[in-house]
């Protein structure tokens, strides 16, 4: 069964695609199918695995879906994925409204899948998804990518930590972006406060909108993404590496949309896309960070 016949028929897995769900080696699927620890059927000498079984498997349970989730990517804003969507063709609608109102949204069922960037106390998005009490859902890595400040080139030299942003103009994220999250941690973590601050008065909602700000001279500072410096030929400041993820409904992470984009993900074209962007490192996509006890 190959890849492109499982985009057509998602009823059925192969061990290769069961093992790269569960991040082991096919030699560990098959253990679990001849110990019969995990659903299959052996259809002409073939190991196949019935795809609503397997994720029921994985969740520990055999609760179905109460309805279909619409095929809609909502969450954090990450220019990576936004043209990964559109160029792969999945036809995902896109919502970006920031990691908190995504997961608000995922947790509603009103998107099959959401984009999160919120740090934690021993991880990015691991912490505030396990603390959901979500079910039947995966959180699969996208990105790790560059987080600092985005700076004007005004300023930029003179811009080395958070305590150089004092009497700064500074752009805001939106409340619940996971950049505001990193942004307001940064600043208690030095001492400061939003009052030390000129804070522009108009939010960024998205990576592309805060720095399309300082680079229209309308601040001197935003939280930001090396990438999105690099677009707009701004200075940046590198304050720590990010995790963004992808939390996934399991019953439409087998759909066309969906794996349309994850196979699309895996293709030199996009590695080639992150590397011109810069500031990505893709090491990890696709991996398992996180599953419901």
């Amino acid at each position: 069964m190959s890849q492109d016949h499982r985009l057509d028929d998602p009823s059925f897995l192969t061990t290769k695609e069961v093992a790269e769900l569960l991040r082991v080696k096919e030699r560990k699927v098959y253990d679990l199918a001849a110990a019969d620890e995990i659903p299959h059927r052996r259809i002409t000498g073939k190991l196949i695995f019935p795809r609503a079984e397997l994720l029921d498997w994985i969740n520990g349970d055999s609760v179905p879906a109460t309805r279909a989730r619409p095929a809609v990517l909502t969450g954090s804003h990450d220019p990576l994925l936004e043209w990964a969507v559109r160029e792969s063709g999945s036809g995902l609608a896109t919502l970006f409204n920031g990691s908190r109102a995504g997961l608000d949204c995922f947790g509603d069922g009103q998107a099959a899948l959401t984009g999160l960037h919120i740090p934690g106390g021993t991880d990015w998005n691991v912490d505030v998804v396990s603390a959901q009490g979500l079910r039947n859902c995966v959180l699969i890595a996208w990105a790790a990518r560059a987080r600092g400040l985005v700076l004007s080139p005004d300023v930029a030299d003179r811009i080395t930590g958070m305590a150089d942003l004092k009497g700064k103009r500074v752009v805001q994220r939106q409340p619940g972006a996971g950049g505001a999250t990193f942004f307001d941690a940064m600043l208690k973590r030095d001492g400061l406060d939003p009052g030390d601050l000129d804070l522009v008065s108009e939010l960024a909602h998205t990576e592309h909108e805060a720095a399309g700000l300082v680079a229209a001279g309308q601040a001197d500072a935003a939280t930001g993404i090396e990438a999105m410096a690099r677009q707009f030929s701004l200075g940046f400041l590198p304050l720590a590496e990010e995790r963004f993820d992808l939390l996934i409904d399991q019953h439409t992470y087998f759909t066309p949309p969906v794996q349309t984009l994850l196979k699309f993900a895996r293709t030199p074209a996009c590695h080639d896309k992150a590397a011109a962007m810069g500031g990505y490192d893709l090491s990890d996509l696709g991996a398992v960070r996180w599953l419901p006890h």
